[in-house]
């Protein structure tokens, strides 16, 4: 029966932080403007989901965030995603479901060792799965669109006006000081959450 019980409360709240993912992914509370840059918090819940309850829930939440995105950029009015739909639907799923799926499922694994490793380190665990995220996100999503529409006309594009011919620098210099935002953010906030949640299951 403790064992049912805990199942139930793992779906349960499993199912809560698919509905923030929800809720976020299509309400402004998913994104935070901050002058010209527009930040993803998206992955918070994938990180929460990871550092709480478990790898196989950061992969489903980060399936769920995969999905998000490549349904949104069907209606997107930004200039890269344009370009990628236009190009490729198949390779638009790649990199928006692909890369999101990737990144959950590093999260994951990376929280799951630190637990095995460090048992007893629930803040570093908490401060390295919540900086993860962020960062796996853009690694994992950027290099598979230079992966997959590195040729296209816009990439190239964008290459001959920056004069940057290297895929490696050419990402830099297109998530440059949002991705470092983007992370700052998303890192503060996971980590306060996942720390709060895990302190509090152990009370309770």
């Amino acid at each position: 029966m403790k064992t049912l019980n805990f199942d139930v409360r793992r779906m349960c709240q499993l199912a809560l932080l698919i509905a923030l993912e929800l809720l976020m992914g299509y309400t402004p509370l998913g994104y935070l403007q901050l002058g010209f840059i527009a930040a993803s918090l998206l992955s918070i819940p994938v990180a929460v989901g990871a550092i709480v309850l478990g790898p196989i829930e950061g992969l489903i939440l980060s399936l769920v965030f995969g999905l998000i995105s490549f349904a949104k950029g069907f209606s997107s009015t930004g200039l890269m995603t344009q370009a990628m739909f236009s190009a490729s639907i198949i390779g638009s799923f790649i990199v928006t479901v692909g890369g999101r799926i990737l990144m959950g499922l590093s999260t994951g694994a990376i929280v799951l060792g630190l637990k095995k490793l460090l048992p007893k380190h629930d803040n570093f665990r908490c401060l390295i799965g919540s900086i993860s995220a962020p960062l796996l996100n853009t690694f994992f999503y950027m290099s598979l669109l230079m992966l997959i529409f590195y040729n296209t006309d816009y990439i190239q594009g964008l290459s001959q006006a920056t004069g940057l011919t290297n895929p490696f620098l050419l990402i830099l210099s297109m998530v440059g000081v949002q991705a470092l935002i983007e992370t700052a953010i998303c890192s503060v906030i996971s980590f306060t959450v996942s720390k709060t949640l895990l302190l509090y299951f152990k009370k309770n």
